[in-house]
Parts: C-alpha cells; structure tokens; sequence
C-alpha cells in the first residue's frame, strides 16, 4: 500500500491495529511520511480530539511524555483560528517554555501552520501570533499568575499545568478572563503530578471531560526509543506517572509516602539511592539465604468479581531486614480457588508459615488450605485492632531502613499509600487486601523474632 492521501488510503489506515501500522510507516518513504504527518485526523489517538460532548469548559488531557500533547494543542488551536477573530490564551511554566514548546517546537503551532499552508505571523517580543483571519494568540506564564489579571479570552490552551509556579493564582485569573464567549472553553496539556488543583480538575465531572493515554500510544515514536524507556522505567512510580501518564498521588498522613516506598525499593539491576542491601546473587539465590519466609493473607468476604480480592504477599526475614518478593493476591475465585493459590505461594516460596486472618470463616481458612494441599501449617490470626493499627509498626520499620521492595508492586504500592494515620483508608478498592496481607506476615516475622535465645526487645 502506498499513501496517496486519499478517503480509501485513510480508511485503510483506521481499520490497522498498531502493530500493522507501525510495519506499514517503517516502509514508507519520506514524501508519504510527510504528507501522513500533514494529515493528524487519520493517524492521532483518540485522546488526543476535542471530546465530543456538549457541555464542557475544560478539556484536562493528562498522559505520559511523547504522547502528542504538544500536537494535539496545536492542532486544537490552528483549527480554532480558522473562523471568526478569536483571542486565545497561550500559558506555560513561563514565557521562555510557551514560546520553545508550543509555538517553536517541531509539533508546534508554528509547523501545524505550515504543514497547513497557512501565514502565521509571529511576533516574538509582543509574545503574539496573529493568524490571517484576525485570531490572535498570546503567552502567559503559569510561574506569574497576575499577568492573566485582566485580559479577556475566548480560549485557552495551558501546557503542563503541574510545572507552573504560581499555578492556583495563574489559574483563577484565567478562568475570571474566559468571559469572550458564552462557550469559552480550555484545553490542559500536562504531565500527571500530584497537586490539588489537577485533583479538582478531575473530580469536575460536570465541567470537565479528562483524556489521556500513554507514550507507547503515539505510533510516531521510534520502537527502540520506548523499549528502552519501558525497561528502564516499566511499572515503576516514574514510569507510571510520566509513561502511563496515571496520577498519583499521597494521602495526606499516608503511613506509605511515595516517596518512603521509592526509598525502600531494591531491583535487582538497579539498586535504590542510599539502598544498604547487598548487591551479589546471593539475595535473590534460594530459600537458604533467608532465616524465614512467610506468606500473609487476607481472605475475601464472599465469593465472585465483586468481592474483595484475597491478599496473598510473601516476605522473608534475614536478620533484622524485612522483604516483600511477591504479590499474588488473587479475585474473584471460589474459597477453593483463592485457597489453592495460597498453597502454590507456599510451596513457591518455601515458606514456613502461611498467616491468614481468620475473623472472617474461622476454621475455614485454615481447612481450604489443607484442602488446597498446603504443606506448611496455616496460623489463624484474629484481627483485634483496625487495619491501620496493625500497619503503623511495619510502616516504623520502613522508615528505619529494615523493611525493603525487592521489585515493583504497583497494586500493592497503591494501598500502602492509601493507608493514613487516624485510620483512614483512601487508596482503590473497598479494603487494603493487599497491604493487610503484607502486614500480617511481616507481624509474624516481628513476632518470630522472640522466641530466639538470647534476644532481648526493647
């Protein structure tokens, strides 16, 4: 197939999956790639056009770097120039990045405008674009919140919100100025970063309709250039947020931080700033290394998808350092189902001890296992304080520097940081499976501890 620009060429193009696609754009040659690029509405992610419903005032498109922010804004603002005069708000961190990014930059308003053939007169130190229809764009920075006090828009477009300095002030002006139009609208280009307005932003349903996606999305990437970015950042905190573009964010009081965890993580090619774990194969080797393994779980209440999921972690102890090396936390699945992957994580582990709480089913818990084929003999613990009690002491030996992730466990990560002081829980799902799960067998390796000769706790 060659690309010819015509309907048939773009409806060929809409039925590939990206696989084929990426084939098809590696074969052709220079002249096709350009006029493929010249034609965004064929080949951009769908994140990446204006939401079609009625309604909104801001369009918040929060996805990962690379995705085609930068393209799709000025796309979004060269199509609005072609009407009726409009006054259009241009706002970045600063004036310097505005003009770089979103007017200079290859995917800028400036080549959208070329590859459209139309004269954009640009005027630097008047920090203005003037389109032959009498539109007129101007730059604002996000880092002086009074330089938007006063000028009317009819629209807006605001690179990486979570990068500006001054970004509630710059904000309440902006939206005080959409007063141009009874349909003035805002569109918002950034990278996820945790801060409260991107909160609020999210929670408007009603005003605001958020796209996204991520940077494996834009099929105009190089396949080596996000290979390498996947394994060197895949499932970790900074690739979730700046690859996947996914928001995350602490619980105020959270007993996990972000940043505790990040601190706390060991990869076996990539050790942690300031981590003291050794770096020889002997840490990861086999169940020798360790002085015991444990496998904490937290049997979900009824059966099905919408129960809760049954929290399955194992964590060993050598010395006085604490690990977390699984998450297998399952859902969904019979008592014998969730039971028999429990004993697997058992025998995968070489784990001495399997700890299930047991204040929901009782003897239940104890005779699923044996029914399951478990060969360690199952502990039945009674939960007699919240879940947030019982987690307070291990987060302690988190932040002492004796308790570490060996790897990345995002689901797991996500309760942990959803866990506050006062014994609140925000994180996702109805409960911390995960995370009591982690607790209880790091609780029974704390607890193990004393029965050594010769040990004395304080």
């Amino acid at each position: 197939m060659r690309f010819r620009g015509s309907r048939a060429d773009a409806r060929r193009l809409a039925q590939m999956g990206a696989a084929e696609l990426r084939a098809f754009l590696s074969k052709c040659e220079p002249r096709e790639l350009l006029m493929l690029d010249a034609a965004f509405e064929m080949w951009g992610d769908e994140g990446q056009f204006p939401p079609v419903s009625e309604g909104w005032r801001t369009w918040l498109m929060m996805a990962g770097r690379g995705y085609g922010k930068t393209r799709a804004g000025a796309e979004w603002v060269h199509n609005l120039s072609q009407g009726t005069p409009r006054r259009i708000a241009l706002v970045s961190a600063s004036i310097d990045e505005a003009r770089s990014v979103m007017v200079e930059e290859v995917s800028g308003i400036l080549s959208v405008a070329r590859r459209e053939r139309v004269k954009v007169i640009w005027e630097p130190s008047l920090k203005q674009l003037t389109w032959p229809r009498g539109t007129i764009a101007k730059l604002y920075s996000g880092d002086h919140g009074d330089g938007l006090r006063g000028p009317e828009h009819h629209f807006a477009w605001c690179d990486e919100l979570a990068k500006w300095g001054d970004a509630e002030s710059a904000w309440m002006n902006l939206q005080l100025g959409m007063r141009g139009s009874p349909r003035a609208r805002v569109l918002v280009t950034t990278t996820p970063r945790p801060m409260a307005l991107l909160r609020r932003l999210r929670a408007d349903t009603k005003n605001v309709v958020t796209t996204g996606g991520k940077t494996m999305d834009n099929l105009s990437l190089p396949v080596a250039f996000i290979e390498a970015m996947v394994d060197a950042y895949g499932k970790t905190r900074v690739g979730r947020q700046e690859l996947d573009g996914e928001l995350i964010e602490d619980v105020e009081g959270s007993l996990w931080p972000r940043r505790l965890i990040e601190k706390c993580r060991f990869l076996r090619d990539r050790p942690s700033t300031g981590s003291v774990l050794p770096q020889d194969e002997r840490f990861f080797g086999g169940r020798d290394c360790y002085d015991r393994v444990v496998v904490g779980v937290d049997p979900p209440v009824g059966v099905g998808e919408q129960c809760d999921a049954c929290g399955i972690v194992g964590g060993p102890r050598r010395g006085q350092e604490y690990f977390v090396l699984a998450d297998e936390s399952v859902q969904g699945l019979s008592p014998e189902g969730w039971a028999r992957a429990v004993a697997q994580a058992a025998e995968r582990w070489s784990a001495d001890r399997v700890v299930a709480e047991a204040n929901n089913g009782g003897e239940m818990v104890r005779s699923c296992l044996v029914a399951a084929g478990a060969t360690v003999r199952p502990k039945l613990v009674h939960a007699s304080r919240g879940k947030v009690a019982r987690a307070e002491p291990i987060a302690l030996r988190f932040e002492a520097g004796k308790a570490w992730f060996v790897g990345t466990f995002p689901a797991l990560e996500d309760e942990l940081a959803g866990l506050s002081i006062g014994g609140h829980y925000e994180g996702p799902g109805r409960s911390p499976d995960r995370a009591d799960a982690m607790v209880w067998a790091m609780t029974e390796l704390a607890e193990g501890r004393r029965s050594i000769p010769g040990v004395r706790q304080l």
